[in-house]
């Protein structure tokens, strides 16, 4: 049994399908399957059950992820004592898809900066800083998230939300002409649902209802070329280019944009916290949320 094994134990259970638990720890699909099954023969217990359709922890894989992630966690910071770090006041940061590229860069002589590396959904890492298991995350939150959870939230990045589209040409896209994608799964997309669905509301534009968890990746563009009409892509950044035969589109009338917030606990009081998120969002940025043909939901923070 190697800690490699436990933290691939983690990605699988944490995503529950192993093409994106294998794309999320940067290794082969049939690799992570097996030292899975490898990991199951040294602890003599089987961890999921799997089919063709669907992957579930069993008993024995749900009593043992928590004792799991503790070890994890205790192998950490064996290697930041060995680094030295034990001393230093750290500043644990947790995200969803996308961070600002310079983050350590920025916080550089006001905090040391530690970048969570589970990719986890925006409820997820919201409610890991509520509980104390990181100190900050960037996420999607809303209103009544932040004040139901004890957090605040300071504006750090929006996304433009685009539309992608089966036949050629680059005229924009009105909203209501549009088709967004809902996922049956809703504990890894919740949040993408809840927009998606208000956002159609809001603007007429149709829902297309799935269970594959084509948000992202193939299995997306597949739909969009099922459904022959514009469908806008989700802020989930997989590093797939987008295929030859489909096109990106502008959606305008109006332009959906995603906020991604820095959550912090609202009654923090630690300096090299507080320093990190004055370093991390400068007062007046509003990263493009002027626009005045953009769509935000009604209780996101930043509307």
């Amino acid at each position: 049994m190697e800690l490699r094994q436990l933290r691939y134990f983690v990605a699988v259970a944490e995503e529950l399908n192993f093409g994106r638990a294998a794309a999320r720890l940067l290794i082969a699909g049939p690799s992570l399957s097996q030292q899975i099954k490898s990991l199951e023969r040294d602890l003599g217990v089987q961890l999921f059950e799997r089919d063709r359709r669907s992957v579930t922890l069993t008993p024995a894989g749900e009593a043992l992820l928590p004792k799991t992630r503790a070890l994890l966690e205790q192998a950490d910071a064996l290697r930041r004592t060995a680094a030295g770090l034990e001393g230093a006041d750290c500043v644990r940061l947790g995200y969803v898809s996308w961070h600002p590229k310079d983050l350590v860069t920025r916080t550089t002589g006001v905090a040391h900066l530690i970048v969570d590396p589970w990719v986890m959904p925006s409820h997820t890492q919201a409610s890991r800083v509520a509980d104390g298991s990181i100190d900050l995350a960037i996420c999607w939150i809303r209103t009544e998230d932040l004040a139901a959870q004890g957090l605040r939230a300071r504006l750090i990045g929006a996304d433009r939300l685009f539309a992608l589209s089966a036949t050629r040409g680059s005229k924009p896209v009105r909203a209501e002409d549009a088709v967004l994608l809902v996922d049956a799964n809703s504990s890894a997309w919740s949040s993408w649902n809840a927009y998606a669905e208000e956002f159609a509301a809001a603007t007429g534009a149709g829902i297309e209802r799935i269970n594959d968890e084509g948000i992202t990746g193939p299995a997306f563009f597949e739909h969009v070329r099922r459904l022959r009409r514009p469908v806008i892509s989700s802020p989930k950044r997989t590093g797939i280019a987008v295929p030859p035969d489909l096109t990106q589109r502008k959606v305008v009338d109006p332009a959906p944009y995603w906020t991604w917030a820095l959550v912090s606990r609202r009654d923090e009081t630690r300096a090299s916290v507080l320093a990190a998120i004055e370093a991390l969002t400068p007062d007046g940025e509003r990263h493009g949320l002027d626009d005045q043909d953009g769509w935000l939901p009604a209780a996101d923070p930043f509307r």
